[in-house]
């Protein structure tokens, strides 16, 4: 078998990395696989589309792969620079550099007659004084392309009248250096996304004379890192020294909360108004507001705001700069000085500097002056009688990705098989990843986790894909597991492909046999080491891992088609940090505790009644049979 790869960002090298190591774990024939990458590089949009001092706003624990770990000393969200430079040390680690062309553009993939693919690509830059002659052909053909890159990431640049009356106007994409803003001016940057905080982040640190960040409907600031707050700080009582809690994406416990869920309960909204309410009333009770940690301006409207459709901002440093000028009147109610005499997140100092947050632009005139639209909201009280001219505008505005290269000619007939045309990353509709019509053209990584990350989904992903093609009886999965792990998003909203982390890891695990029962775990724990799991204390820790953690991938390694002795290791050595490092009420009782108690109770009462239910359905379809043939 021959495969495709398109694309060099996290999300293609772990697909490749799983097609050459499949024939080790699924015993077939070694696959052959090339992986196509337009840039002269590795890294994708962390490499590509990345800026000074940019940070993961998701943990190692969680963004690294399941067999290839960061270092003991990386810091619990990691540089993009050195995310990258991880990724780099994957592809070595795992020999995958002879199976990648960089500098080759993927031009088009056709189908071929009799089936099949055929790539046809075209070398770019460096790629043009390239030697190897065998690698001058136009076109690979293969037996299947995985789709890890759309062709075209286009910046989304919005329409305001006016805006070629700014001085400078540029995407986020070209932004890199703090030094682009200035001394003394006047930055306005446009969306709310995790870039814009950090662009915004970087400005009111940098020699400008003003900062303002422009929404168009607010968004929720999100913790990073589990909430540890001061309590009592009345008394006097202060944040502990050097104190880090573990971060928040690796902390939610999956014990009854994906696995051993019971179908119903699964398939309920209960788990999404029980985590909507925790998340409201966790941040009110630690911060003084419901919609962001500290958040008091900008919150997400009330009928976009719930756990099952928003997308988390979990950049959260310009937060207490925007807050800033809110702050003193929000927290002068007696409700709040109690609040927060009794327990209080600290509140970073931002040494009398502040972000302005405005709605978004109506329109600039012809001098240079900005106009804010009418919102209702206090930001616009706040900004509409002041006349603001900004220096730069920075379009933190996001990306298009668009497919060219899976159009099909224009001279095709879409009546032939050979030539029908290619559905699009959206339109996958088996577990997100590929369509049924079609299971040889896979797309890896084109989701987006509420709260999580992609890299760690994109893994899972392509182990999916890989065993599905491997293997010679397409796997049987059924569409009745899917709902319950999508966002509910509106109909006009721009993403719908928008998934739970949790929910979807363990699904794709569930579809590879790959997620082991508690016992299993036990058995895996005790047996661990020295054969009982006592030196290294495995035969307490890896149960407590698997039930107190996140889906990590490594979770679904200890058993399955992609069994690796390895996972074990990374659970009980590395991982099991995250347990023994998470602290207080909210890491212990509201993320784990409380959730298995409710969860596991309701499960339990619905597995016992599980047996009545089918008596009654039973004896409910035999009454119904003899009514109708007594009639």
């Amino acid at each position: 078998m021959r495969v495709a790869v398109i694309g060099a960002g996290p999300s293609g090298l772990v697909t490749i990395k799983y097609l050459l190591t499949a024939h080790q774990f699924l015993n077939t024939e070694p696959i052959e696989a090339i992986l196509f990458e337009a840039e002269d590089t590795i890294g994708g949009t962390f490499a590509h589309r990345t800026y000074e001092d940019a940070e993961l706003v998701s943990s190692k624990q969680l963004t690294t792969f399941s067999d290839f770990r960061p270092r003991a000393d990386d810091p619990d969200f990691l540089t993009t620079a050195r995310y990258v430079s991880y990724l780099h040390d994957y592809c070595s680690y795992f020999n995958l550099w002879p199976h990648i062309k960089l500098s080759t553009q993927v031009v088009s993939v056709r189908r071929r007659p009799g089936g099949g693919h055929v790539v046809s690509y075209r070398l770019t830059g460096d790629g043009l004084t390239r030697s190897n002659v065998a690698w001058q052909s136009e076109d690979y053909e293969c037996d299947a392309v995985a789709v890890c890159s759309g062709l075209h990431v286009t910046p989304n640049i919005p329409a305001i009248r006016g805006i070629e009356n700014v001085p400078q106007v540029l995407h986020s994409a070209d932004f890199k250096l703090k030094k682009q803003f200035g001394e003394g001016k006047t930055v306005l940057v446009l969306g709310t996304g995790e870039t814009g905080m950090d662009i915004s982040y970087m400005a009111v640190n940098a020699a400008t004379d003003r900062v303002l960040l422009s929404h168009r409907d607010g968004f929720l600031c999100a913790p990073k890192r589990v909430p540890d707050p001061v309590i009592l700080p009345i008394l006097g009582n202060k944040p502990e020294p050097g104190r880090l809690n573990v971060p928040v994406d690796s902390s939610s416990a999956s014990l009854f909360d994906t696995a051993y869920v019971h179908p119903r309960l699964r398939d309920h909204m209960l788990l999404w108004e029980y985590y909507d309410a925790f998340i409201k009333w966790t941040l009110w009770l630690v911060g003084g507001s419901r919609y962001g940690l500290g958040q008091f301006v900008g919150g997400i409207s009330d009928e976009r705001y719930h756990a099952s459709k928003i997308f988390f901002n979990k950049s959260n440093r310009a937060m207490p700069y925007i807050s800033a000028p809110y702050r003193a009147a929000a927290e002068s109610t007696i409700v709040q000085r109690i609040r927060s005499s009794l327990i209080q997140v600290p509140i970073a100092d931002t040494h009398g500097r502040h972000i302005d947050l405005a709605p978004w632009p109506d329109h600039i005139d012809s001098e240079g002056v900005i106009h804010f639209r009418d919102n209702g909201r206090k930001e616009y009280a706040r900004l509409k009688d002041e006349k603001i001219k900004p220096d730069i505008v920075i379009l933190a505005t996001g990306y298009t990705q668009t497919f060219p290269f899976l159009s099909p000619p224009d001279t095709a007939s879409v009546d032939s098989s050979s030539q029908r045309p290619y559905p699009c990353a959206n339109e996958a509709n088996v577990r997100e990843i590929w369509h049924a019509s079609d299971p040889t053209l896979g797309f890896i990584g084109f989701i987006r986790p509420s709260f999580g990350a992609i890299p760690p989904l994109a893994e899972l992903q392509a182990q999916l894909w890989v065993l599905n093609l491997a293997t010679h009886t397409p796997l049987a999965l059924n569409p009745a597991d899917e709902p319950q792990y999508r966002l509910k998003m509106g109909k006009n909203s721009r993403i719908q492909y928008g998934v739970d982390h949790e929910s979807y890891a363990y699904q794709l695990a569930l579809d590879m046999d790959a997620a082991p029962s508690f016992t299993e775990v036990v058995r895996l724990g005790w047996n661990y080491g020295d054969g009982k799991g006592g030196n290294s204390g495995a035969w307490y820790k890896l149960p407590l891992v698997w039930a107190l953690g996140a889906n990590f991938n490594a979770k679904f390694r200890l058993r399955g088609p992609w069994r690796w002795e390895g996972a074990r290791e990374v659970l009980v050595e590395e991982l099991w940090d995250t347990v023994e490092r998470r602290g207080g009420f909210f890491g212990h009782i509201t993320l784990s505790g409380l959730p298995m108690l409710v969860f596991g109770s309701i499960s339990l009462v619905l597995y016992l009644l599980d047996p009545v239910l089918r008596l009654v359905s039973l004896v409910t379809r035999l009454f119904g049979f003899e009514k109708r043939k007594c009639s």
